[in-house]
């Protein structure tokens, strides 16, 4: 099989490295001294599930060099997702599979601007990885594994095929009977990002603190509320669900977005709690903790643009 990996950050190299130790064709999308780094020196994982390196990495910063793929992986942050759907077409024929990845849930309707509703599939994953230093990705936490369906909710041929190439390659993977579902639930969780960003804490900081820990409920409670409005319909269980997965957490775990805010980037703050706000504005539904977040991380969120 031949895979594009999108974005060659912590979870787009990690999954790209486990599959192409499997012996498949995997070429990286990356940039700058990562990208050096992969060419020149491979590209190493650590983990806490076992350490390996790859020599002869293909790699490249421009797309139309990776030739078409029966399989696109999309590492990139949500925010740029409908800038590279429109540099994706030269690498895409009928059969490709696009499989994103990101944070929150518009991904896939995004991708539709450019790209044929019936090359994409709905995805995310569970990890905590990061780039340690070029060419060096570090995987932190959490047992990996990729969440993927139909958008139509169907059990195809083609996404049983993908299950097994995962498996194959080591990687746990998902079956979803409805995609829209397991994204808002994922979503939930991964607003919580906005809270360690503002408070500058670790999950097991904000866990810990009675205050904080009320906040995360009321968060998670908003968007579960929105949901519902949304006619997505999440079990009622899912607040406390969320709740329990972050007690589960390393006391020092972080998340991707309150790291970007906190090194000057630009984060996903849009696609996460600002989502929520802009959908609770549309419906009519009342996130007073969400637009708090959400008010708290914009100046931070334009001056980290401008630079």
């Amino acid at each position: 099989m031949k895979i594009a990996i999108v974005g060659s950050g912590g979870v787009g190299a990690y999954f790209g490295a486990k599959l192409a130790k499997a012996g498949n064709d995997v070429v990286f999308l990356a940039r700058g001294a990562h990208l050096e780094a992969i060419k020149k020196n491979g590209l190493t994982i650590k983990s806490v599930d076992g350490d390996f390196k790859l020599d002869g990495v293909k790699a490249t910063d421009k797309i139309p060099e990776i030739g078409k793929v029966d399989l696109v992986i999309l590492g990139v942050k949500a925010w740029q997702i409908k800038q590279i759907s429109w540099e994706l077409q030269p690498i895409i024929n009928e059969n490709t599979l696009v499989l994103p990845l990101q944070n929150g849930v518009l991904a896939s309707a995004e991708l539709t601007e450019f790209i044929s509703p019936k090359n994409i599939l709905g995805g995310l994953c569970r990890i905590i990885s990061k780039i340690e230093s070029p060419g060096v990705i570090n995987h932190l936490g959490i047992k990996p594994v990729v969440v993927f369906g139909e958008l139509d909710q169907s059990i195809s041929k083609r996404i049983k095929w993908l299950k097994c190439e995962f498996e194959n390659a080591n990687i746990s993977a998902r079956i979803s009977e409805n995609i829209t579902v397991d994204l808002w639930k994922k979503f939930m969780f991964i607003c919580s990002g906005g809270l360690l960003a503002v408070t500058r804490s670790t999950y097991g900081e904000v866990r810990e603190t009675e205050e904080t820990k009320l906040m995360l409920n009321q968060l998670f409670s908003e968007i579960y509320h929105l949901a519902l409005k949304s006619g997505i319909e999440l079990e009622p269980e899912i607040v406390q669900k969320s709740l329990d997965f972050i007690d589960s957490l390393p006391y020092n775990s972080t998340a991707s977005m309150a790291r970007d805010v906190w090194e000057g980037k630009p984060s996903e703050i849009e696609y996460q709690n600002g989502t929520v706000v802009k959908l609770a504005d549309e419906l009519g539904v009342h996130v007073p903790v969400n637009r708090f977040i959400y008010a708290c991380l914009l100046p931070l969120e334009k001056r980290a643009r401008k630079n």
